[in-house]
């Protein structure tokens, strides 16, 4: 038996479009803040850490079904105080560190406010999950009134979104119990995934290491050259930099 009047329904549906609003506009402010990042950082920087963004937005039905199964009442509040995900963007970034660095620019700025962090990072879920996952409150100006709506970000790297993905394509609507020898199999993929992140991250270290020595010995040469009498003398190595920046 449907628990929930056909008249209560429709009535319920044309509010929540009304109410879905707000979720869509919060997402396009919070999308169009990491747009800017984004582009600061391809004009003036010479690295970009965000590898790209995915935005989603739960469909009525959706949030519907999620409000039977936790049996939650029948309300907009309820709705909004109890189910934190309906509007969530994922943001994928190179190296672990990017993680922490997305935050703590997106955190700093005043019109965002941290509800709650969960580093599955540092304290991965029991199936190997890793991700940063958090739950802020951004401001959506509607034309008489100003209202907070909750997003939750997700910041992971290349591999973690790479095991997240294939993990739930994995387990797509299968139901029944696992065996323990598949999850374990799971979790030993996602560690993998983990150590991979932090072989490259290494070495993308050492790598900028290397680059900023070699800029500091080439900048040594160019200050003996022009501090040098008589005809100017470039070596080789400066030639080259000159010639891979055009």
């Amino acid at each position: 038996m449907n628990p929930f009047p056909v008249t209560q329904l429709k009535q319920f549906r044309d509010e929540i479009t009304r109410f879905m609003m707000l979720y869509k506009f919060a997402l396009a402010e919070l999308e169009t803040k990491v747009e800017i990042l984004q582009e600061e950082f391809q004009l003036l920087h010479d690295y970009n850490p965000i590898e790209h963004t995915k935005s989603r937005l739960k469909s009525p039905e959706s949030i519907l079904n999620k409000i039977r199964r936790k049996n939650c009442p029948f309300s907009l509040s309820e709705i909004r105080s109890s189910i934190k995900d309906i509007a969530g963007l994922r943001i994928t970034c190179s190296f672990i560190a990017d993680i922490y660095r997305i935050r703590d620019m997106l955190l700093s700025q005043r019109d965002l406010t941290l509800i709650e962090e969960k580093d599955y990072i540092e304290r991965p879920k029991g199936n190997g999950y890793r991700s940063l996952h958090l739950l802020v409150d951004v401001p959506v100006f509607m034309s008489d009134r100003e209202e907070q709506v909750c997003v939750e970000i997700q910041i992971r790297t290349i591999a973690m979104d790479f095991w997240a993905s294939l993990e739930h394509k994995i387990y797509y609507k299968y139901d029944e119990t696992v065996p323990s020898r598949l999850t374990e199999e799971l979790k030993e993929a996602a560690e993998a995934a983990f150590q991979l992140d932090k072989k490259m991250e290494r070495l993308q270290n050492e790598i900028g290491q290397i680059k900023s020595e070699r800029e500091d010995e080439l900048q040594a040469k160019l200050g003996q050259l022009l501090g040098q009498a008589g005809p100017l003398q470039i070596p080789p190595d400066l030639l080259k930099l000159f010639a891979g920046s055009e």
